[in-house]
């Protein structure tokens, strides 16, 4: 016997094969139980009317009630618009539809009473409501209920699933569900812990509520039942790992790591970084697959810490892989350890899709045989040509930017365990989110930087300081000092980024002629081999300026620049800003960056410059950043059906989030494998949501 919410969504009253198919492409819901579970985004307090008088130009959504005095269409073809003037006692309104003009003129009624509602847009000074939900006065209640507001597109309005239809299918709907069509699947215990809604109560109370008392009480169940089940799932897989996949044992501390620690190690470390190191080794004995998250702000020092992590298994005759997202980052990588490992019986190659003929040839034929200990590269080593002896450990550096089928291909690349994992990332990763996007894995952050390194000064500049940042280029170039200057990169654009990065090469030429000053220009448009000698002349400080696009923003670390200057700064995000931010002050040097901007600047543009002045912290950063434009815009998020929450917020919610980790943990302590007859509905669903992410069950 079908169950009621496994019912397909065309018998239910209201809909038809027709209104099926549209719900099925434009918001691809099937079943009874898909249409459920569209909550709802706002809600409408229908005892609330505003006068058109009071309406701002900010205002969001209003309610308003007037007579439709006039309407007109403009335009005509595809550019068709229908207008109408909508007057209460206090003035006038206009409303536009852009979309079924011609079935929405019909249905409108000159002279009647409305009962109108929209979001409030602002052209040019001109306040109009485009495409508003309406009703006869005569047929609405204004009585103090929240009716609530769906996601929606113009096709299902157009076609007449506008809100109100989707109230009336969504009551419809109520109508047939009764409470053993929506199983509880918190524990008992956890239920009278929080004092949580029933999920029967909860789901119609979100449709539905009574009252605002009654509509919070059903989105925090909501929203802890959101967190619940990604944290169970996350931890799930971490037990699973643990249980399915063994790690090669790395038992000692051997010669070549005692010999660089003591001899060739350049610097002290940190605190923060012999604190990592110690984790690392823990995990690396445990006879347990490591998947390690190392987080460290830029210049913190995680490249040396990955480097003893190397060392640690080949001292254990196992080999060691790095991977990089782009060639500029793998090339910096491997010029790094090169340099540290040059006094070292160690052998490190190099491997991009860029390394040809006899030299791929060589490199291959030594991962092959053993004689190369550490590989570093681009997604080229990915490649099915690429076979190593004895692979021991693979560390992937700004991960977030390898796709989940990429990082399968590394479990490939050794048997019979999978090599052991550590992800690399400077983007500071705010506790919430780590949670979130890597809840599976262990996390070691590396909270301070390296003795001597002084704070970069950063400072807010208009366009009337031109001509002081120009004097401070000069200042810091007589030095000996070297400069970058950033130009932000429109992806819609890129013919307009050229040609102010090459506006902005013409302007600088005048104050820093030829003659005396060697400018590098790289940018995403060029041929990476063109791209790569102009990154080496500024290297090799044959050049005193870099123009660039953010194509500088990860992988180039050149400790003699002391100057970063972002043109149209308002135009970059938080994370972006701190990224580039870190290409200076990577010595003992007092290091600057100036944010140059227009004067007009938008509310979060003043935010964002504000918090780049007062603060270097990473971590701070990741915090605004994370609530200026919320987890479904940081990169990463959105392809990876992590934040797939339909109430929760990890930026606002994060109190719950914790709650929900902790009776997770709680959860699994208890029962594992969710055996036990109290936890049935929830394993059912449990599997469900594991098939529709069957990769994660392995790779992190």
């Amino acid at each position: 016997m079908q169950k009621t919410l496994e019912t397909s969504i065309e018998f239910l009253k209201g809909v038809g094969p027709a209104r099926a198919e549209l719900l099925r492409k434009e918001l691809d819901v099937k079943t009874f139980n898909d249409l459920l579970w569209k909550l709802p985004f706002r809600y409408i307090n229908k005892g609330e009317i505003s006068l058109i008088k009071d309406i701002r130009s900010f205002d969001d959504y209003v309610q308003i009630k007037g007579i439709l005095e006039r309407i007109y269409t403009q335009g005509e073809g595809r550019r068709i618009r229908l207008h109408a003037i909508l007057r209460d006692g206090s003035g006038f309104i206009e409303l536009v539809w852009f979309q079924g003009v011609k079935w929405i003129k019909n249905s409108l009624l000159k002279g009647k009473e409305y009962i109108v509602y929209g979001k409030i847009n602002n052209f040019k000074g001109q306040i109009s409501i485009p495409h508003p939900e309406l009703e006869l006065s005569s047929n609405a209640s204004i009585t103090p209920t929240l009716e609530p507001v769906y996601h929606g597109t113009e096709t299902l309005t157009k076609k007449g699933l506008d809100n109100r239809s989707r109230r009336i299918l969504m009551r419809n709907l109520l109508e047939k569900v009764i409470s053993s069509d929506i199983p509880e699947i918190i524990p008992t215990n956890i239920l009278k812990q929080l004092r949580l809604m029933p999920r029967y109560d909860a789901i119609k109370a979100i449709h539905f509520p009574k009252d605002s008392n009654e509509l919070k009480i059903a989105a925090f169940r909501i929203k802890f039942e959101e967190f619940y089940l990604m944290q169970l799932r996350l931890l799930r897989m971490k037990v699973k790992r643990t249980e399915q996949f063994g790690g090669f044992v790395f038992p000692k501390v051997g010669h070549l790591f005692n010999t660089f620690y003591k001899t060739y190690l350049p610097f002290e470390l940190t605190k923060a970084q012999k604190k990592v190191i110690k984790e690392i080794r823990k995990n690396l004995g445990s006879g347990v697959q490591m998947n390690r998250l190392l987080q460290g702000d830029v210049g913190s020092g995680k490249t040396i810490v990955s480097l003893l992590t190397m060392i640690l298994a080949i001292d254990n005759d196992f080999q060691a892989v790095m991977m990089a997202p782009t060639q500029v980052l793998a090339q910096q990588h491997f010029r790094s350890l090169s340099t540290y490992l040059q006094d070292m019986d160690i052998q490190i190659a190099f491997l991009t899709g860029n390394v040809k003929g006899k030299q791929r040839k060589q490199v291959l034929e030594g991962i092959g045989s053993g004689a190369i200990n550490i590989l570093v590269g681009t997604h080229a080593i990915l490649e099915d040509p690429v076979q190593f002896k004895n692979l021991g450990i693979a560390i992937t550096d700004e991960q977030h930017r390898f796709g989940v089928k990429q990082r399968a291909k590394l479990w490939s690349k050794s048997t019979p365990n999978p090599p052991h994992i550590l992800v690399m990332t400077a983007t500071p990763i705010p506790r919430t989110l780590a949670m979130t996007l890597y809840g599976d894995l262990d996390i070691s952050v590396i909270d301070e930087l390296p003795p001597g390194r002084k704070e970069i000064i950063t400072m807010h500049k208009s366009e009337s300081s031109r001509l002081w940042v120009i004097g401070l280029m000069k200042k810091e170039i007589a030095k000996g000092r070297q400069v970058y200057i950033v130009y932000p990169l429109i992806q819609e654009s890129e013919k307009m980024d050229l040609l102010n990065l090459q506006q902005g090469y013409d302007t600088l030429r005048r104050d820093f002629p030829i003659s005396q000053y060697q400018i590098s220009v790289v940018h995403g448009q060029m041929k990476a081999e063109q791209k790569d000698f102009e990154m080496s002349r500024f290297i090799k400080n044959e050049t005193q300026i870099m123009i660039a696009t953010t194509v500088i923003e990860v992988g180039v670390d050149i400790p003699n620049a002391s100057l970063m200057v972002i043109e149209n700064a308002e135009r970059f995000g938080l994370s972006q800003l701190h990224q580039l931010r870190g290409r200076v002050g990577r010595s003992g040097q007092q290091s600057y960056c100036i944010l140059l901007t227009s004067y007009r600047l938008s509310k979060e543009s003043k935010f964002r410059l504000k918090t780049m002045v007062e603060t270097n912290d990473g971590f701070k950063i990741a915090e605004a950043d994370l609530k200026l434009r919320g987890p479904g815009n940081i990169e990463g998020l959105q392809q990876s059906g992590i934040v797939d929450f339909q109430l929760a917020d990890i930026a606002k919610d994060n109190k719950i989030l914790l709650e929900a980790r902790h009776q997770a943990m709680q959860t699994l302590e208890l029962d594992p494998h969710l055996n036990m007859p109290q936890h049935h509905h929830l394993a059912v669903l449990m599997k469900k949501m594991d098939q529709k992410f069957k990769l994660w069950s392995k790779v992190s």
